[in-house]
């Protein structure tokens, strides 16, 4: 069974649906970091990624609706199979995580590292299940181009930010 276009892009909607969940969550997780005097690092790479991640769901649908590609319905299955997965893997994160997790990359000085939940065996477990949606979800539907082309831009943008939230976490005591 290969998903259909409109499963499919009820799927991305529901993709589009939990991205705004995590804008309020994060939002209301700024805000109680900032009172507790958290700073904030690397503020210039936020805006590309969040153009990066609208752009991969445009992406996604666009290609889905507009250039039919073959896909082998085993292969659409694994790669729905990995996407509910890696939404799993992104919500253990943000429950371990707590009222500390968040979109930017806030760290709330003195504040212990975090080991609880899926970082007692990861760096960013957060990231891996990012890597795996954008490899997966494309794959849904046979949309190879959007996703070779994101997983590129996915591996840029994960070089810049693990680089400035490593940066950011050396401001935590226990390292």
């Amino acid at each position: 069974m290969v998903i259909g276009e409109r499963a499919y892009l009820l799927i991305l909607g529901a993709l589009i649906a939990e991205r705004l969940f995590e804008v309020v969550i994060s939002r209301r997780n700024t805000r109680r970091a900032f009172a507790r005097g958290a700073i904030e690092y690397g503020q210039g790479h936020f805006p590309v990624m969040v153009a990066m991640h609208t752009l991969f769901i445009a992406s996604c649908a666009a290609e889905s609706l507009f250039v039919a590609h073959a896909i082998s319905p085993v292969i659409s299955i694994l790669a729905l199979v990995a996407a509910l997965i890696a939404q799993i893997l992104r919500y253990t994160a943000v429950i371990a995580l707590g009222d500390r997790w968040n979109t930017r990359v806030i760290v709330t000085p003195g504040a212990p590292l975090v080991t609880r939940g899926p970082y007692r065996w990861m760096r960013h477990p957060n990231y891996l299940a990012v890597v795996v949606e954008i490899a997966a979800v494309p794959l849904i539907r046979g949309c190879w181009m959007t996703a070779v082309t994101f997983a590129i831009a996915n591996a840029l943008m994960l070089a810049v930010r693990i680089l400035v939230e490593e940066r950011a976490l050396e401001s935590l005591p226990t390292r």
